[in-house]
Parts: C-alpha cells; sequence; structure tokens
C-alpha cells in the first residue's frame, strides 16, 4: 500500500514510540502501535484510474457528497456558478486532486474557526484554502476546508504553476471538506449522498 510521504513523520514517531516502550510498558506500546497502524491507514494514497475524456471534472477528494447547489454570489467560476461539497471521514483517503487540467491562477489562504467540516458554515468560515484553476478561459475553483479535527493543509502547487487531471495536489489532516465550485454551463453527474473517489469519480462534464 502507497503511504503519502506527509504521513511518515506521524507514523515513524507512535511506531518508533512504542517498539521502544514494549519490553517495559506492553499495554501503552500496544496502543502506540495500533495509532502507527492507524495513521498508516489515514495517509493511504492508492493509484487511481482516470476516466478518459478531459471535458470531464473529476472529484477532487474521497467523501460523500453532502451539498449540490449554487455556489456564493461572486465565485471566481462566473454567474450562476455550481457547488458540490464532499465531506471527508477519518476513514477516506485524504489526498486531493486536481478535478481539472489547467493553469493555478489564484492560491488564497484563510485563517479561520474550525467547525465540524459537515456543517454548511463551515465553507464561509473555516481555515480554508481556496485554488482556482483556468481551464481554457473556465475557471474551476477548489477549497480544501479544515474541519474539527483537521488542523493542517496541504497544498503543493503555486500560482503559475500547470496541473494535470487527477494530479496530486496535497491533503488535509484528519477529517475535512472539499468544496469545487463550477461554472453555471457544467453538467452535474453526480448525486446527493453518493461516495466519490478522488481522481476516478466524475463529479461534472463542461462544456
Amino acid at each position: 500500500m502507497s503511504i503519502a510521504r506527509e504521513g511518515w513523520p506521524f507514523i515513524g514517531a507512535l511506531l518508533a514510540l512504542g517498539a521502544l516502550l514494549a519490553w517495559r510498558y506492553p499495554w501503552p506500546a500496544a496502543g502506540l502501535l495500533l495509532l502507527g497502524l492507524f495513521c498508516a491507514f489515514f495517509f493511504r494514497d492508492p493509484e487511481r484510474a482516470l476516466p478518459p475524456g478531459d471535458a470531464l471534472v473529476l472529484s477532487p477528494a474521497d467523501g460523500k457528497v453532502v451539498v449540490i447547489g449554487a455556489a456564493p454570489e461572486g465565485s471566481a467560476p462566473g454567474p450562476g456558478a455550481l457547488q458540490v461539497s464532499i465531506f471527508l471521514s477519518i476513514f477516506d483517503v485524504h489526498v486531493n486532486r486536481s478535478p481539472v487540467a489547467g493553469l493555478v491562477e489564484r492560491v488564497d489562504y484563510h485563517a479561520g474557526e474550525f467547525l465540524p467540516a459537515w456543517d454548511e458554515k463551515a465553507s464561509l468560515r473555516n481555515e480554508q484554502n481556496t485554488v482556482t484553476v483556468d481551464r481554457d478561459g473556465q475557471r474551476v475553483v477548489f477549497k480544501q476546508i479544515a474541519g474539527l479535527i483537521a488542523r493542517r493543509i496541504v497544498f503543493k502547487k503555486k500560482a503559475g504553476d500547470r496541473v494535470f487531471r487527477g494530479e496530486r495536489v496535497g491533503m488535509i489532516r484528519f477529517g475535512s471538506r472539499v468544496d469545487l465550485l463550477l461554472p453555471a454551463a457544467a453538467r452535474l453527474r453526480v448525486r446527493l449522498g453518493e461516495h466519490v473517489a478522488g481522481g476516478s469519480s466524475v463529479i461534472a462534464e463542461l462544456p
């Protein structure tokens, strides 16, 4: 099983400490070893098969679709923009992927609160990283949003970089949410309550 490199400091520290304590404090050591194994599970980074079609918008994250509706007024994709929100539990893969290919136009970090990620207010009030990608004149935005437990957002790209569809671009640690904002002309291909997989599930199709 492939593991994201961001997880190795946590996994290594827990397993090493558990091994050191095992000879004298077996029960606490067992707890640390189990926690280390859970971290390995949490930071797993499986390969994904990308569906063909450049016009397809892929899911930026694994999780459950909790919101489908209108995006906030003034959103970068333009008037009538659509919003799809995905909630990631601690059992989901937390590696984030670019939903489309294009140029990273902006990366905006906003400090904020740590409301539960399933709360609709989290989209506006929580700590988040907003990424705007220009896809041949169409703007697609995805927001990495911290949750009640997640306290660290990782994004590996910067403004001016190019991204590929389905490319690994970062992660959010320990429970979170990702909002995807799409142009009004996008044709949604996902349902409320559906569980999606980052990089392989199709969220929408662009004209």
